[in-house]
């Protein structure tokens, strides 16, 4: 359960870097103590503060700090970190530096750099704790084992909530005294994550680590569309009992994902969600904005109703959210239960000319800028297709273990509109496994250029 992970390391020095960077020129610029007339060689102090930052990054870049949710320990990680610098720019000043360098200016933009740090991330810090306390920031947890390792496993996650999960309870065949109850048994898996929405199973009783129980549960959460890992003790806490203690740090855990896509590795969500706010932003900005008043005002002509039709939908996670889309039908009972046929009275004379072009998705990209949906991924279906096609269809909630796209594999491969017959929705289901299990960002611009320019081009996703 290593949250080290090369790549949240690795944006983690491009952001010390960029505050460095900045505290650099703002204290080269502006210092109250030296001109920077008499501070000659700026790059090249720039360059010294780099290369010490990078090497001071290798030696102490092991940022535990996360495993606790009070900021003073953040700080004290911070402190560390600005001693290991400090020390580090002295030495390598000897050469990289011309004799006679300005020591204090070292030690004037590390201070800067130190206080500005601290205060970006208690910014930060706060803006976690609201995401996490108004359910945004975490996945709701259960642990499969009563033991002693999952006692742990559940102190750890409630002493830790800067860790993303929310633990509900343990999945057992028997009560057990802890903090948190005992929710039901395994069998009961399905019932209990739409009781408790249930994202995340986290398995610590070995009964389940054999081959044939693995595959059974793996059968059993994929069905019921929540994720599993693996969780294995390194040892220590089959010797030591630190229960008593509050645990801040999880290395005495390894945590194995046995259901593992690509979109899994954090490095990859980060640059798939780079490219999302981009790219929706850029479509919100140059398009949706001008486009927006003309089509409220066709709308508002063409029929009375709101502009935008707005529809629970299923997302990443089994997670409900409003799905976007400009208003195509008249105001009616049936539109969060019965999907648009060919001719259908429903639809207005405008609301037919949207449909076609897809304009009507426009609105989309601001539940993609939100983070509710990606550009590219599984269609977001209502709740009612959910309900009744998740009977229908086995591991059909594996599609929502990444979040859905305005556009898709399935959809580029024509697999779109009404889904009247059932082959038709579990082909599109194969296609939706089909990009999960081989995602790539290439993929993604494959799928987006065909959406727009190839013969199959997306209409009426629905």
């Amino acid at each position: 359960m290593n949250t080290d992970h090369s790549g949240v390391r690795f944006f983690f020095l491009l952001f010390d870097l960029l505050l460095l960077n900045i505290s650099v020129y703002m204290v080269y610029y502006n210092s109250p103590m030296y001109n920077y007339v008499d501070l000659p060689g700026r790059n090249l102090y720039i360059l010294h503060a780099n290369i010490a930052e990078l090497f001071a990054y290798i030696i102490y870049s092991n940022r535990n700090y996360f495993f606790t949710d009070k900021y003073t320990e953040r700080v004290k990680a911070f402190s560390v970190r600005f001693i290991i610098l400090l020390a580090t720019l002295f030495l390598l000043a000897e050469i990289f530096l011309p004799k006679g360098y300005h020591k204090g200016f070292l030690v004037e933009y590390t201070g800067f750099f130190f206080v500005v740090k601290v205060v970006v991330f208690y910014f930060i810090y706060k803006f976690q704790q609201y995401r996490y306390i108004n359910g945004y920031a975490h996945q709701r947890v259960a642990i499969l084992g009563v033991g002693n390792s999952g006692l742990v496993l559940g102190k750890l996650l409630n002493d830790n909530p800067s860790l993303g999960f929310k633990l509900v309870g343990y999945l057992s065949n028997k009560e057990y005294q802890s903090d948190f109850a005992t929710l039901g048994e395994l069998n009961e898996l399905s019932s209990l994550s739409e009781r408790f929405k249930l994202n995340m199973l986290f398995v610590t009783d070995p009964k389940y680590f054999t081959k044939e129980n693995t595959k059974k549960l793996l059968s059993l959460s994929n069905e019921t569309g929540v994720r599993v890992r693996y969780i294995l003790m390194k040892g220590f806490w089959n010797s030591h009992n630190h229960m008593g203690k509050k645990i801040k740090s999880a290395h005495f855990f390894e945590m194995f994902n046995p259901q593992e896509i690509p979109l899994d590795n954090l490095t990859l969500r980060v640059e798939k969600r780079i490219f999302d706010i981009f790219f929706s932003a850029a479509v919100i900005i140059f398009i949706f904005s001008w486009l927006f008043p003309v089509i409220s005002i066709l709308i508002k002509l063409n029929s009375k109703g709101p502009v935008f039709f707005k529809q629970q939908r299923t997302g990443i996670n089994n997670k409900t959210f409003n799905c976007l889309k400009f208003r195509t039908m008249t105001v009616n009972n049936e539109s969060d239960s019965k999907q648009a046929q060919v001719n259908d009275s429903r639809i207005t004379s405008i609301g037919n000319f949207l449909r076609r072009s897809n304009i009507d998705e426009l609105p989309q990209f601001i539940n993609v800028l939100l983070g509710n949906m990606s550009v590219v991924g599984p269609r977001p279906h209502m709740l009612k297709h959910t309900e009744q096609y998740s009977e229908l269809i086995r591991h059909y909630k594996v599609r929502h273990f990444v979040k859905p796209g305005i556009t898709g594999w399935a959809q580029v491969n024509g697999l779109r509109g009404l889904t009247d017959e059932l082959w038709k929705m579990k082909k599109r289901v194969e296609y939706d496994m089909e990009y999960l299990e081989k995602w790539n960002f290439l993929w993604d611009i494959k799928i987006i250029f065909l959406t727009l320019f190839g013969n199959n081009a997306y209409k009426n996703a629905g």
